[in-house]
């Protein structure tokens, strides 16, 4: 059993915590909670368990199949604590392999519907985007470069397990995804309040890229250069603009209504 935080497994899982620099050299990441684990373990990402003793104890015949099928640690619960990245810890952490996935295979998925974050810098929004892309049906995330870490033990929180699920990519050049997008017979729309028409009144049915901007700056304009025509979310009362994942969110959803009635505009 590891009783020390000094321990040097233990010193690797919070380099993996804390630094991203590290956890894209190792192409590795920390994934905590029971979920968490378990859907690492099933999409064959996970590479070790580390347990703390008390939950061993607790519920080692639930978590038999984990221990005969992936190698553990047990570490004691005042070790573990002082592991853990969340406030209140279920005692279990994995180290889990990176999902990787190729640019080809992502715009040749059949459901044509792209979400591309320009500089997203907000943790918890990119991995609420993530959660919500999945729920709404869409073929991929493609992330611009700026875009916050999706490793981020914060991020991969939010995602609640999307990360394992829904397809992403970051790319150095969002504006030549865009180009292949388009070329390849699609519209992108872009969230911008100039020149732009309502969200509801684009045309998502026959597939659609959508970029959503950084938080405070919205679009680059050199992407905006580059899409079909902008998007603005009507609203009342005084606001100038909704939170980026809450933004992407409705109009991720009513790309999948339109797509799911067919609605052509």
């Amino acid at each position: 059993m590891i009783s020390s935080i000094s321990n040097q497994q233990l010193k690797e899982i919070t380099k993996l915590q804390k630094q991203p620099k590290y956890r894209r050299a190792s192409s590795l990441f920390i994934a905590e909670g029971f979920k968490m684990v378990k859907e690492a373990a099933e999409k064959g990402c996970l590479v070790k368990t580390y347990i703390s003793e008390l939950v061993l104890g607790k519920k080692q015949e639930s978590l038999e199949w984990l221990l005969k099928e992936f190698p553990y640690e047990t570490v004691s619960g005042q070790v573990f604590r002082q592991l853990s990245d969340t406030v209140t810890t279920q005692g279990i952490l994995g180290v889990v392999k990176q999902p990787s996935y190729n640019i080809k295979d992502i715009l040749d998925d059949k459901k044509h519907i792209w979400l591309m974050l320009d500089d997203i810098r907000d943790p918890g929004n990119l991995g609420t985007i993530m959660r919500t892309a999945e729920g709404a049906g869409l073929s991929a995330v493609i992330m611009g470069k700026g875009t916050a870490d999706l490793f981020n033990p914060k991020t991969v929180r939010s995602t609640m397990g999307s990360i394992f699920r829904m397809p992403f990519i970051y790319v150095d050049d969002i504006t030549e995804i865009i180009k292949q997008i388009k070329d390849n017979g699609y519209s992108v729309y872009g969230t911008a309040m100039a020149g732009s028409i309502a969200y509801d009144k684009a045309d998502y049915t026959k597939g659609a890229g959508i970029v959503i901007g950084n938080e405070a700056n919205g679009i680059q304009e050199r992407v905006l250069e580059c899409i079909t025509g902008s998007i603005h979310i009507p609203m009342d009362g005084k606001l100038e603009s909704l939170n980026a994942a809450v933004a992407a969110a409705v109009v991720m959803y009513e790309a999948a209504r339109q797509r799911r009635g067919k609605i052509i505009r």
